[in-house]
């Protein structure tokens, strides 16, 4: 029997709600719809640590935050695991190819890739002089190599002046052409016509954007520039203050003062998600060349979201919706299997994608996977099996949190300050109104408690005896200890 392609998409900071099939009311993503609109739309899915390194640790190794160890983020700890998503697709007998980011230590570490074409965007930890040479961007970056060679020495991913994590936003300097986005979409597509065709592939494809620097090229920035954008979203619980205070920084993660700047940002935003958008819709084109196309499964998620400014915050490693939750879509070929298109509730992970393609592609899965395979859920209709998700981050300045998140509410806990807070989804899905102390909850508070409590027992912080939660805890970004 021939076995599936896999062509796995990935965004990095890419919001769950930043698609028009989601609702979105101003961004624009019309090959991204269409692959949702004729495959499966998992509308729930999640991030359990949302930052670069913790989330791509979990989709590539199928493990948990506490199985994979990485509760935070932290340059420079090497990548040891003995299974990888890749790795497992090699062994089968699959041409396997990553081309962008991975954001792995050390740099150019393939983790079961058989080739790899690198672009990590720009990494402050590969750009100093007290690190070995062959780590440093300007060595082991692909995409650099080749855009000083189409230009100069002095060319750079900054160069239009916006920076990795900020909300300044000015527009590509360079010609469209030489983008990174275009860049990813046109080796992917090399690879794509070079490969070897007696093989199955796995290629993924990591896009860098639209996770800052906001530099989208000239055409799509217009998109939007001038275009009156929804506004971010406010709570009953925003620290409004905080953003007063620092907001003149520009990568302040309390958002930003200026209003004109604020909308310039998520201008700068929405135009790199719709810039991706269109460079995707190249790759199905090739796709649809090659005659792949119903050979193949597609699956486009993201590492993470980003907050844009809701309840006056930036970036990501928060515990609500803006920075958790992803997009989550897939198609599968009619070679593959006939399916009707379908929005799918349920909590999903990251975790979750291993797996799931690895049964849909009926090869085995690793004994240390404890993320949870769709197959049945995708081809069966079956609800997945998941009533919680446990998700956290480790950060600075008190923010240090976990979440228990369920199809309908969200209970947080800040482990430093012991902060909680409460949100029903269901009804308020933009997190306007903490619930923690209205009447009607607090039963089912409890209960989410109990959730985290139990997850977090005999963790090596002290969070957690089994039967309280305590705060004030030294918060870790990597665990010591094998779980």
């Amino acid at each position: 029997m021939k076995k599936a392609n896999v062509l796995l998409l990935m965004c990095d900071q890419f919001r769950g709600d930043c698609l028009s099939i989601a609702h979105h009311p101003d961004v624009k993503t019309p090959y991204l719809d269409s692959l949702a609109n004729d495959g499966v739309l998992f509308e729930q899915a999640y991030s359990a640590c949302p930052s670069c390194i913790p989330a791509r640790a979990a989709l590539l190794t199928g493990r948990s935050q506490r199985a994979h160890r990485r509760v935070g983020y932290e340059d420079n700890i090497p990548w040891e695991y003995e299974h990888y998503l890749a790795e497992e697709f090699s062994n089968a007998g699959y041409q396997t190819q990553c081309i962008g980011k991975m954001h792995v230590h050390p740099p150019r570490l393939l983790c079961g890739f058989q080739g790899l074409k690198l672009h990590d965007g720009y990494l402050g930890c590969y750009r100093g002089n007290d690190i070995p040479h062959w780590m440093h961007q300007e060595v082991c970056d692909d995409y650099l190599f080749d855009l000083q060679n189409s230009l100069d020495r002095h060319a750079d991913v900054n160069a239009s002046g916006a920076e990795c994590n900020s909300w300044v936003t000015h527009p590509w300097i360079y010609e469209e052409r030489l983008h990174p986005t275009n860049w990813c979409a046109d080796n992917s597509i090399r690879f794509l016509k070079t490969r070897d065709r007696s093989k199955p592939f796995f290629l993924m494809s990591s896009f860098v954007r639209p996770h800052q620097p906001l530099d989208p090229p000239p055409a799509y920035y217009a998109m939007y520039k001038d275009k009156q954008l929804r506004e971010p979203a406010k709570g009953d619980w925003d620290n409004e203050a905080m953003t007063k205070q620092y907001g003149f920084t520009s990568d302040s993660i309390y958002g930003c003062n200026d209003a004109a700047m604020r909308h310039d940002a998520m201008a700068g935003y929405y135009a790199s998600i719709t810039h991706v958008d269109h460079q995707i819709g190249r790759i199905l084109s090739a796709l649809r060349e090659e005659g792949m196309y119903e050979d193949t499964i597609i699956l486009f998620v993201s590492d993470h979201g980003e907050m844009l400014f809701d309840h006056s915050l930036w970036r990501k490693v928060f515990p609500y919706e803006g920075s958790t939750h992803i997009p989550f879509l897939m198609h599968i070929g009619k070679n593959i299997a006939d399916l009707l298109p379908k929005r799918i509730q349920g909590i999903c992970e990251l975790r979750d994608i291993m797996p799931t393609l690895l049964a849909l592609c009926d090869l085995p899965i690793p004994e240390t996977v404890d993320g949870l395979s769709l197959y049945d859920t995708i081809l069966h209709d079956t609800e997945i099996k998941r009533s919680y998700l446990h998700g956290e981050h480790s950060f600075h300045s008190g923010f240090s949190n976990h979440y228990i998140v369920t199809p309908t509410d969200k209970y947080i806990w800040y482990s430093e300050t012991g902060r909680e807070q409460y949100f029903h989804l269901a009804n308020d899905p933009n997190e306007t109104h903490d619930a923690l102390h209205d009447v009607q909850y607090q039963q089912r508070i409890e209960q989410l408690r109990k959730y985290l409590i139990a997850e977090l027992k005999d963790r090596e912080e002290g969070y957690s005896d089994g039967s309280r939660l305590f705060s004030g805890k030294c918060a870790k970004t990597i665990l010591q200890q094998k779980y």
